[in-house]
C-alpha cells in the first residue's frame, strides 16, 4: 500500500482506494461513460473488464461509450461481445464491434475527433455519468497525471458528474511533465489559443479534478496493447518516394522550406509506411504537430530529424514500446502531448500550416476522398481526425494503395461511394502510381491528371472510357449518374471492379 500511496500524493484521496468490481458497480444500466484511451494507448483496463463480468454473470446492462477514439486492451471487442453497448462515439477499431456496428446492434456516432469536446460543453450530446481515466498519480494539488494519451480526459472529467481514476504501475513515471493540458472557454466567450510554436506549452501538467467528484481510485499494472501497423513494404516505399518528389519540387518553387512545415500523419500502416521514407531523405530539423505518435516519429529522432513532436497519444508496435520506454530519456525533450481538441482544432492547424498526410480507402476522379465506409454502407473505423487536419492543412495529403484485394478492387473509382472529405478539401493524392497535384486545378483539369497519375494501369482504360462518355453530357462535374456507382455494384456482384470479357 505504501508503494500505491506514493502515486497519490493528495492525501485527502488516500481513503477513495476501492477495488475495479467496486468501482463497476456504481455504474448503471443507461448511463454514459468518458473513457479515457487514444488509439491504443492510455485506455482504462481494469474497471472495463470488471463490467463485462457483470454482463457474463447475467445482468442486463446497456451504456454510452465515449472515449477519445480507439481502445486497446480488447476492451471494445469485450463490450461488443457481451451486448453492452447502446451507443458508441467517436471512432473504433476493432473487427467485433465493426460487425456490430454494421448489423445495426450499437449505434455509431462518427464525428471529428475535434468535436467531441465541443458538443460536451454545449450539452449537445449525453452528459458523462462517469469519468473513467488513466493516470500515472495524481499530484499533492489534484492534477491527475495522464499516461500514454490524453484522447477527451480533461473533458471527460470537467463534464462528467463522478470520476473514477485508474493508476496504472505499468507506466512509466517519467511521462510526468509531458503533459500540457488546456482548456478553452466556451464558444462565444473564448480568446485565441495561445499556441503558436509546436513546442508551446499553454497549459497545465495534469487534469485539474474536484476532488469530490473523485469516488473511487483502482489500481491497475498492465501496458497498453501494441499497435497493429505493418512495416513499410515495396509499394508504400515507392509512396514514400513520390512524396518525397512532391516536397523536393516545393522546396525547389519557394514555397516550402528545407525543413519544410509541421508534419501530421494519421494512424494507420500506410500514413506510417509513407513517412518512414523520410528517415533517410535530406530533410531534417523537422517538427511534428499530430494526434497519434506512431514507430516512425520514434526512428525519425533516432535518426536526428526530429526537433520537437507534440501529440495526443504515443502509440507503438509491441518491439518498439519496449525499446522507446526502455529509453525514455532520450526520446523525452522532444516531446509534450496534447487534449485531441487542441491536438486537432482548426485554428492551431491553419496557424502552424501543416502539411498533413491521411489514409484513403478510395478516391473519385475528381478527388473525392472515402475514409470510412467499404462500398459506402459498412463502416471501418470513423473519419477520426483526418477531416480536422484536410480542411485546414496548409497542404491536404491523402495515401492509399491504387488497387485492393488481389486488384479486384480500385481504389480509383468514378464516384466515390461515400465522401468524408470533398474534392474542396484534397490538394494531393498519392498511390505507389504516383501523385497528384490538385490545388488550383477545376474538375476538368483533375480528372485525367487523377487517372493517369494515380490508378493502376489495369482500371485505367476503364477510368478514360468512363470519364470520355461522361463528358459527352457536359457539366462542370461530368458525370454519367446511370454508371456512376457500376464498379461499387460490379465488385458486389461478380468480386471484382473490372470488366469482364465480352461485357459491355
Amino acid at each position: 500500500m505504501r508503494c500505491e500511496h506514493d502515486r497519490i500524493e493528495d492525501v485527502r484521496l488516500h481513503d477513495r482506494v476501492v477495488t475495479a468490481e467496486e468501482a463497476a458497480s456504481w455504474i448503471k444500466d443507461g448511463m454514459t461513460l468518458g473513457l479515457s484511451g487514444f488509439t491504443r494507448a492510455g485506455d482504462v483496463k481494469a474497471v472495463p473488464t470488471a463490467l463485462v463480468k457483470r454482463v457474463e454473470n447475467g445482468e442486463r446492462l446497456k451504456v454510452n461509450v465515449f472515449t477519445g477514439a480507439s481502445l486497446g486492451s480488447d476492451v471494445d471487442k469485450m463490450f461488443a461481445e457481451a451486448g453492452l453497448v447502446n451507443k458508441r462515439l467517436p471512432f473504433q477499431a476493432d473487427p467485433f464491434m465493426r460487425r456490430k456496428i454494421n448489423q445495426g446492434e450499437h449505434l455509431f456516432v462518427d464525428h471529428h475527433l475535434s468535436h467531441t469536446a465541443e458538443l460536451l460543453r454545449g450539452n449537445v450530446i449525453e452528459k458523462v455519468d462517469y469519468a473513467i481515466l488513466e493516470a500515472i498519480s495524481i499530484t499533492a494539488e489534484g492534477l491527475i497525471i495522464p499516461t500514454t494519451s490524453i484522447g477527451n480526459s480533461l473533458s471527460f472529467a470537467e463534464s462528467a458528474k463522478a470520476v473514477i481514476i485508474e493508476i496504472n504501475l505499468a507506466q512509466s513515471l517519467l511521462l510526468k511533465g509531458l503533459h500540457d493540458l488546456y482548456n478553452p472557454d466556451k464558444q462565444g466567450k473564448r480568446k485565441p489559443i495561445p499556441l503558436t510554436e509546436v513546442h508551446d506549452r499553454i497549459g497545465t501538467i495534469g487534469i485539474p479534478i474536484d476532488v469530490e467528484k473523485v469516488k473511487g481510485i483502482v489500481f491497475t499494472n498492465q501496458t497498453d496493447s501494441p499497435s497493429t501497423i505493418v512495416q513499410p513494404d515495396k509499394e508504400t516505399k515507392v509512396m514514400a518516394d513520390h512524396l518525397l518528389h512532391f516536397f523536393r519540387e516545393e522546396v525547389a518553387t519557394g514555397r516550402l522550406t528545407k525543413n519544410l512545415a509541421p508534419l501530421q500523419s494519421g494512424i494507420g500502416s500506410v500514413a506510417n509506411a509513407v513517412l518512414h521514407g523520410m528517415v533517410n531523405s535530406e530533410f531534417e530539423n523537422l517538427e511534428i504537430y499530430s494526434e497519434v505518435l506512431q514507430d516512425v516519429v520514434f526512428d525519425l529522432m533516432d535518426a536526428n530529424k526530429v526537433r520537437m513532436a507534440s501529440c495526443c497519444s504515443i502509440t507503438l508496435s509491441e518491439a518498439r514500446m519496449q525499446e522507446v520506454f526502455n529509453n525514455f530519456e532520450r526520446y523525452r525533450n522532444k516531446l509534450i502531448m496534447r487534449p485531441q481538441e487542441i491536438s486537432n482544432h482548426p485554428e492551431i492547424i491553419r496557424r502552424l500550416g501543416l502539411l498533413s498526410i491521411n489514409t484513403a480507402l478510395e478516391f473519385d476522379i475528381y478527388g473525392n476522398v472515402n475514409s470510412t465506409h467499404v462500398a459506402g454502407t459498412k463502416m471501418m473505423n470513423g473519419i477520426g481526425g483526418s477531416g480536422d487536419f484536410a480542411r485546414n492543412a496548409r497542404v491536404a495529403i491523402f495515401v492509399t494503395k491504387s488497387i485492393a484485394k488481389n486488384g479486384t478492387i480500385s481504389s480509383v473509382v468514378p464516384f466515390a461511394s461515400h465522401i468524408d472529405h470533398t474534392e474542396h478539401d484534397v490538394d494531393i493524392l498519392v498511390t505507389e502510381q504516383g501523385y497528384a497535384d490538385l490545388r488550383g486545378l477545376a474538375p476538368r483539369e483533375r480528372a485525367p491528371l487523377i487517372i493517369e497519375n494515380c490508378a493502376h494501369p489495369m482500371y485505367r482504360k476503364q477510368l478514360w472510357n468512363y470519364y470520355k462518355e461522361a463528358i459527352k453530357g457536359g457539366g462542370q462535374t461530368p458525370h454519367n449518374l446511370e454508371k456512376a456507382m457500376s464498379w461499387h455494384v460490379s465488385y458486389t456482384k461478380q468480386g471484382t471492379m473490372q470488366e469482364l470479357i465480352g461485357q459491355d
